[in-house]
C-alpha cells in the first residue's frame, strides 16, 4: 500500500541538504535542474536522482555530520547554508561549507537547486 507523504518546501529542502534524498524524490519536477556550481548541471528528474544515489553511496561509506546554520523561506524559495564533516576511521576526510537555493513552483514541486560547496579542509 502506498501512502502519499506531504512535506513543506522547507522540509524538502532540509532533507535534500542533509542527504535524505529518498524523502525528496516525489517532489522533484520532471524537468528539475540541479546546478552544482563550478562542477556540473543536471537536468531532469532521472539525472538528479542518479546523482543523489551516487552521493548517498558516498555518505554511507563515511560518518557525516551536517549542521544547518540558516534556513530561510520566502514565497517559493528556500535557502539553506551549513556545514558538513565527512569522517572515516576517526579521521576527518573533508569539511565543507555549503549553501543551497531551492526554487519551488506553486504546487510545491522542486524546479531548481543551486548548490555552492566550498571545501574548507
Amino acid at each position: 500500500m502506498h501512502f502519499e507523504t506531504t512535506f513543506t518546501p522547507k522540509q524538502v529542502a532540509e532533507f535534500f541538504s542533509t542527504g535524505k534524498f529518498n524523502h525528496t524524490y516525489q517532489f522533484l519536477d520532471k524537468n528539475v535542474e540541479w546546478n552544482i556550481v563550478g562542477d556540473k548541471v543536471l537536468v531532469g528528474k532521472k539525472a538528479v536522482m542518479d546523482e543523489c544515489r551516487l552521493t548517498s553511496n558516498y555518505f554511507e561509506s563515511v560518518t557525516t555530520n551536517f549542521k544547518l546554520l540558516n534556513v530561510i523561506q520566502e514565497e517559493n524559495y528556500v535557502v539553506i547554508n551549513g556545514t558538513a564533516e565527512f569522517i572515516r576511521d576517526n579521521k576527518l576526510l573533508s569539511y565543507i561549507a555549503a549553501s543551497d537555493i531551492y526554487s519551488f513552483d506553486d504546487q510545491n514541486m522542486l524546479k531548481r537547486i543551486d548548490s555552492y560547496c566550498i571545501k574548507i579542509q
